[in-house]
């Protein structure tokens, strides 16, 4: 929609090349989750950015529609520094962009990304670039720090209550936030970031992110599901109607469907109409039925609705000592779910005497939206400079904040111990820097699979 790099800016960013010192050459920046909400980040989204954003050269059409705007805007534009990227770089950026690993858990207060111009005359790109480059990276390195915070605590649960947890977790969290986002381009970075962790979403343009920017095939997967207006269609009296045209239309044998359930009276319709009227249907397809509760306070419904299926389905106790339902019914919790209310009902399920394999949830707003960049603190900021040959440090230091301190520096991260840790480049000695250079004027230099990112992200690789 708008693809003229020069214009994915700040306004003030404009006017920025007239307010660098006499003989600057290079500018180093970085970025960096300062903390927030959580003590660490996985770190992803760049190479998508880089793939859409850098590989296309900026055209003299670009610098005509930009000085026009900004002429008419009311700030400076630098046209000859980018006729000259234009004419001495064939439009391509001459920047170097240097990253830790994608899919790298990292913790907070390291450098991310690194980034210095290469051509001395494009001084003033490197922080020019910060809008468009620090918003790539905050919201999916964001978004897939939440997915695998709640990994996490799934994880841990199933641990206690489940005989074979590897088995269940790539599915436990599905992303339902493809509506809930503010915009497209959100809704594919935000749902591949979660697929990262999981391997469930039906936020359908986050698959072909994940096959255009990391060749993945397919990255996630779906299964047939109702909604309240596919249910109630068929009015009250044809509740059961409604559930029963679901099991003839996808209930084959080893497949999955969901059917939302609470359009009237979540218990009369697990007790009666699942638990008694259809259960025969249910047992005998083969299938699993995966009840959606939507209403209600979720740490009191879903163990209910648990003890009402083991009622009437039964199930067994596994080698753990928690119930687990029969295989052809399960639960899927999508409303109220965020990252702390996860916590809550694993807990309630778990006092009730539930393994957390009877359940999966789904998570729309609170995991695609409900972020920001404060959410982790994210900034960038230059670290160093070189003026005249001699590079300096750049740094700020506010007495009002001492959150807000920034690094000196060109930066180094390594692993120091089993511990990651930011350092300065000139102190590095036997160690291996971690940022490595992923963009260098117009070039990708690493193209990383989903597979690959993948496997890091769950110590893997």
């Amino acid at each position: 929609m708008f693809t003229n790099l020069i214009l994915n800016t700040d306004s003030y960013k404009a006017s920025h090349f007239l307010q660098y010192p006499a003989g600057t050459q290079m500018v180093s920046s970085y970025i960096e989750s300062r903390g927030g909400e959580f003590p660490q980040t996985l770190f992803f989204g760049l190479q998508a950015f880089i793939k859409e954003y850098l590989l296309k050269p900026v055209t003299t059409a670009d610098i005509d529609e930009a000085e026009a705007l900004f002429a008419a805007h009311g700030v400076p534009f630098f046209r000859q520094g980018w006729e000259q990227i234009v004419q001495q770089h064939g439009g391509f950026l001459p920047i170097e962009i240097a990253a830790l690993p994608e899919g790298m858990i990292v913790p907070t207060g390291n450098a991310l990304v690194q980034i210095r111009n290469t051509d001395p005359q494009a001084f003033w790109l490197t922080s020019y670039l910060e809008t468009a480059l620090l918003r790539a990276v905050w919201y999916p390195t964001t978004v897939a720090t939440l997915s695998w915070q709640v990994k996490q605590s799934i994880r841990q649960s199933l641990e206690t209550t489940c005989d074979n947890p590897a088995n269940e977790l790539p599915f436990k969290l599905h992303d339902f936030g493809a509506r809930g986002v503010s915009s497209h381009e959100s809704a594919a970075l935000g749902g591949m970031a979660h697929l990262v962790n999981f391997m469930g979403g039906d936020t359908v343009v986050a698959l072909l992110a994940a096959r255009k920017y990391y060749g993945a095939d397919m990255a996630g997967f779906s299964i047939p599901a109702a909604e309240h207006s596919t249910i109630t269609a068929w009015g009250r009296e044809g509740e059961a109607d409604a559930y029963a045209n679901m099991l003839q239309q996808f209930g084959q044998a080893g497949k999955l469907l969901a059917v939302v359930s609470d359009s009237y009276d979540i218990y009369h319709a697990v007790s009666e109409i699942w638990g008694k009227q259809l259960r025969a249907q249910v047992e005998s397809s083969g299938a699993t039925v995966v009840i959606r509760p939507d209403s209600g306070v979720p740490e009191d419904i879903v163990p209910e609705v648990l003890q009402r299926l083991y009622a009437e389905f039964g199930g067994r106790v596994n080698s753990k000592g928690y119930k687990v339902l029969s295989d052809c019914v399960r639960v899927i919790q999508g409303d109220g779910v965020d990252v702390d209310s996860i916590g809550v009902i694993l807990q309630r399920i778990q006092q009730a005497g539930f393994s957390t394999e009877n359940v999966a949830f789904g998570m729309g707003g609170g995991l695609l939206q409900k972020v920001n960049r404060d959410t982790l603190h994210f900034a960038m900021k230059a670290s160093a400079m070189q003026i005249n040959g001699a590079w300096r440090d750049v740094y700020k230091q506010p007495i009002t904040d001492a959150g807000k301190n920034s690094k000196r520096g060109r930066l180094a991260v390594i692993r120091d111990a089993g511990v990651i840790k930011t350092i300065r480049e000139d102190a590095l000695s036997w160690e291996s820097n971690l940022l490595r250079p992923v963009f260098r004027n117009g070039e990708l230099l690493v193209d990383d699979s989903f597979e690959t990112v993948r496997a890091r992200s769950n110590g893997q690789l």
